[in-house]
């Protein structure tokens, strides 16, 4: 009988270098939101990869930065906790800007985890490939990873082949959640998540990553075909408030019309949602305000 193998995959990295790309390619679906900015993804994010022979657990993390707000101390926890006992660690840099020497502290995490660590060239498209090979060298020199892999997370160029090497070298083990399920996050969770990248696309220059957003209410009315949800974006200052609202309210109407939209395709029924603007003093920096807006201390990503 041929033997089944199941694990947890985390892909590690600085911000912005494709991670939550490489992600959602695997994952054949938009799970994680992605943005032109970097820091976009804040939790870790679990998906799902059922396949035959085995079962692919992908974990989107924080990226490794150095930041001085109670919000990237623990967004850089996160990533290191996913990493501590994943299976495979995929690391990953982009071909068109590598920095070895400035990683040498990123790969922390992956001298720390008993997990086989996977070196990933990104944006592959973007560059010539005979500039790979000193990129390759320099990184081998700097950690002993057990395999380099060019790809492009945009184009899909040599994600198959990472693919099958992954399930290669994971272990032999029953599957950890059932076949049609795709990730461990609530609906309200993807819902927020939708309302923030929407906040980052339309106000990335003016309020890159100064906000939260929570959802009050998730009421279901399937006579209806309908499902009301009342959602708060919090930030830091008034200004930042007024940014969000907008000349009698256009910009605030602009988010909440887009985020609709895309939430009706996700739940796949009619939507309400009514949205807010919240002023939380100085979030990213209180622990309380941070637990209170759902960005904890770093959890285990075991099930």
């Amino acid at each position: 009988m041929a033997s089944f193998k199941s694990g947890f995959i985390s892909i590690l990295g600085r911000p912005n270098v494709g991670k939550s790309t490489l992600f959602n390619r695997f994952l054949g679906d938009k799970i994680a939101i992605v943005a032109k900015r970097p820091q976009t993804t804040r939790d870790r994010i679990l998906g799902i990869k059922n396949v035959e022979g085995g079962q692919l657990i992908f974990l989107d993390t924080p990226g490794i930065h150095h930041g001085g707000s109670e919000l990237n101390q623990r967004m850089v926890r996160t990533a290191m906790a996913s990493a501590r006992d994943a299976d495979v660690l995929l690391f990953l840099v982009e071909a068109t800007s590598p920095r070895a020497e400035k990683d040498r502290e990123m790969v922390d995490p992956l001298r720390t985890s008993s997990g086989v660590p996977f070196l990933v060239l990104n944006k592959i498209d973007l560059v010539k490939k005979k500039s790979l090979l000193p990129i390759m060298d320099q990184y081998q020199r700097l950690f002993p990873f057990k395999e380099i892999f060019p790809v492009s997370a945009v184009t899909g160029e040599g994600t198959d082949i990472l693919l099958d090497e992954i399930l290669e070298v994971l272990p032999e083990s029953q599957p950890y959640y059932p076949g049609d399920m795709i990730t461990d996050q609530t609906e309200r969770f993807w819902v927020s998540e939708i309302i923030r990248e929407k906040v980052i696309r339309e106000c990335y220059q003016e309020i890159p990553h100064s906000t939260a957003v929570t959802i009050e209410a998730f009421e279901e009315h399937p006579e209806k075909n309908l499902v009301v949800i009342k959602g708060t974006i919090h930030v830091e200052r008034n200004s930042q408030k007024k940014i969000l609202i907008g000349r009698g309210g256009q910009k605030l109407k602009k988010i909440g019309e887009a985020a609709r939209k895309e939430v009706e395709a996700f739940l796949g029924t009619r939507v309400f949602l009514d949205v807010w603007v919240n002023v939380e003093k100085d979030w990213t920096r209180n622990p309380r305000a941070l637990d209170r807006l759902g960005y904890p201390l770093a959890l285990n990503h075991s099930p």
